[in-house]
C-alpha cells in the first residue's frame, strides 16, 4: 500500500489518509441528502428518492475510487450541485422532458466527456471558451442555487404584484430553515470542517425537537433498490436529437468541464501537487470524472463530478489517492443510513442549498468588470440563470452576447471560431424555446 501510493514520498502515512478521507466525506456527506431532494423535487419529478440515494452513494464511491486508484488523487467525486437542480427544475418540471430522457442527456454528455478526454480533445475545447464566461456560469449556478434554497424554504415566495417576496417566517418549515441558515453560517464561519453537513444535523435535530418533523423508524436500514431508476438513461437516446435536447446535453458537458477543470487545479495547488504550473496524471483525473458520470447516469443520477470540498481532507494532511480510497467507502457506508431520508425535508436541505449557492458566487470577484464588452455577457450569465429559471438559457444568453460585444469592440479576432458555432446553437436554442 505504502509503495503504490507512494505514501513515503508525499510526506503522509495511512493514519493521516484516513482522517483526511473522513474529513473529505464530512465536508461533502451533504449531498447524500440534498440530491434526492433536489431530483425528485418533493415527487413533482416522478423520480423515487430512495433510488436516487443509493445511485449518489454508488456514484460517489465509484467516482472516487477510480480517482484514487487510478488517478491517485486526494479528490472526491459525487452528483454535482448546480447540475442536479438544472436537471430537476430546468429540464424536467421546465421544459416537461421525462426523467428518463434528461437521465440519458446526462449519460450522452458523459460519454462525449469520455471520448474527448481520451483523445486529448478536451484542454483544447476549454481553452476556447473564455474564463469570464466560465466564471459567470459558476457565479450564476450560484446565484440559482441559493435561489431554490430560499424558495424550497419559504423564505422567498411567489407575489403577483412583485413576482417575489419575502415569506412569512411564523410558518414553521420556514423558521426552521431560517434557524438552520443561521446555524450553518456560524460553523462555516468558524471553519468547522464539515459545516454544511452538521448544520443538517442540528437543524433537523432542532426540527424534531419542535415537532415540525417525525421521528425516523430507524436510523441504520436496508439499502434502497435501484430498480426504478437503473438503466433508465438506455432507454430514451432517441429522444436525444432535437435543438432543445441539445443544448440540454452541452449545457451538462460545458458545466461539468467548468466544475472539474477548476476543482482539480484548486486542490491539487493547495496538496502541493501542480508541477511547473501543470497537473500530473491531468488525464487520469479526468478519466475518473467522465466515467462517474456515465455510472451515475446509468444508475440514476444527474452528472458526477469533482468536489472541491476535497479541500478539507488536503487541509486535514491528505496527499494521495488513499484518502479517496477511504472517502469512497465512507460512501458505501452510508448506503446503510437510508432512513434518515425522512428527516431530511426541504426545510433542512435549504440551508445548503443557500449556503453552496454563497461559495459559488465567490467567482465574481474575478470577473473583470470594467470592461464592458466582458461586464455585459457575464452579468447577463449570471443574472439570466435565477431570473428564467434555467441554467441553461443563462449560458445561451451569455454565449450570445459575447462574440456581439467583443466584435463591436473591434476584438473579432480574439474570438475562436468554436465560439461562434456554438453561439449560432444556442441562438437556435432560445429560438426554439420561444416557440
Amino acid at each position: 500500500m505504502k509503495e503504490f501510493f507512494e505514501l513515503d514520498r508525499l510526506g503522509t502515512n495511512v493514519r493521516t489518509e484516513f482522517m483526511a478521507g473522513l474529513t473529505t466525506f464530512l465536508s461533502m456527506a451533504y449531498i447524500l441528502f440534498v440530491n434526492p431532494q433536489t431530483l425528485a423535487a418533493d415527487g413533482a419529478t416522478g423520480m423515487d428518492p430512495g433510488a436516487i440515494f443509493t445511485a449518489t452513494a454508488l456514484s460517489a464511491a465509484i467516482g472516487t475510487l477510480v480517482m484514487g486508484l487510478y488517478a491517485k488523487y486526494p479528490i472526491a467525486l459525487a452528483p454535482g450541485m448546480g447540475l442536479n437542480a438544472f436537471f430537476a427544475y430546468t429540464v424536467v418540471l421546465g421544459y416537461g422532458i421525462p426523467w428518463e430522457t434528461a437521465l440519458s442527456s446526462v449519460l450522452v454528455s458523459g460519454i462525449i466527456f469520455l471520448i474527448l478526454t481520451l483523445t486529448g480533445v478536451r484542454e483544447k475545447i476549454i481553452n476556447t471558451i473564455p474564463s469570464t464566461l466560465k466564471l459567470a456560469v459558476g457565479a450564476g449556478i450560484g446565484l440559482f442555487i441559493a435561489f431554490l434554497g430560499f424558495q424550497n424554504s419559504g423564505i422567498i415566495v411567489g407575489y403577483d404584484a412583485t413576482l417575489v417576496a419575502l415569506g412569512d417566517f411564523t410558518h414553521g418549515p420556514t423558521a426552521l430553515a431560517t434557524f438552520g441558515l443561521f446555524v450553518t453560517v456560524i460553523l462555516i464561519t468558524l471553519n468547522v470542517s464539515g459545516g454544511v453537513f452538521y448544520g443538517m444535523v442540528i437543524t433537523a435535530i432542532a426540527g424534531i425537537v419542535v415537532g415540525q418533523i417525525d421521528l425516523p423508524n430507524a436510523i441504520v436500514g436496508e439499502v434502497p433498490s435501484l430498480a426504478p431508476t437503473f438503466g433508465q438513461a438506455f432507454m430514451n437516446l432517441d429522444e436525444l436529437f432535437t435543438i432543445q435536447m441539445v443544448g440540454v446535453v452541452l449545457t451538462f458537458l460545458f458545466v461539468d468541464f467548468f466544475d472539474t477543470a477548476g476543482t482539480l487545479v484548486a486542490v491539487a495547488e493547495k496538496a502541493g501537487l501542480m508541477k511547473e504550473g501543470k497537473l500530473p496524471r491531468a488525464g487520469r483525473a479526468l478519466l475518473a470524472d467522465s466515467t462517474a458520470t456515465v455510472a451515475g447516469a446509468a444508475l440514476g443520477t444527474s452528472t458526477t463530478t469533482s468536489y472541491v470540498e476535497s479541500a478539507t481532507g488536503v487541509g486535514a494532511g491528505g496527499r494521495s489517492g488513499l484518502t479517496s480510497v477511504f472517502t469512497a467507502g465512507f460512501f458505501i457506508l452510508a448506503l446503510l443510513f437510508s432512513p434518515l431520508l425522512d428527516v431530511v425535508t426541504s426545510a433542512v436541505t435549504a440551508p445548503a442549498l443557500i449556503i453552496v449557492g454563497i461559495m459559488m458566487a465567490t467567482t465574481l470577484k474575478e470577473i473583470e468588470w470594467d470592461k464592458f464588452e466582458i461586464a455585459v455577457p457575464a452579468f447577463l450569465t449570471i443574472i439570466i440563470m435565477p431570473l428564467a429559471y434555467s441554467i441553461a438559457t443563462g449560458i445561451a444568453v451569455g454565449f450570445t452576447f459575447y462574440p456581439i460585444t467583443m466584435t463591436a469592440k473591434g476584438k473579432g479576432k480574439e474570438i475562436h471560431p468554436l465560439m461562434w458555432v456554438l453561439s449560432i446553437i444556442f441562438v437556435l436554442y432560445l429560438v426554439f424555446l420561444a416557440e
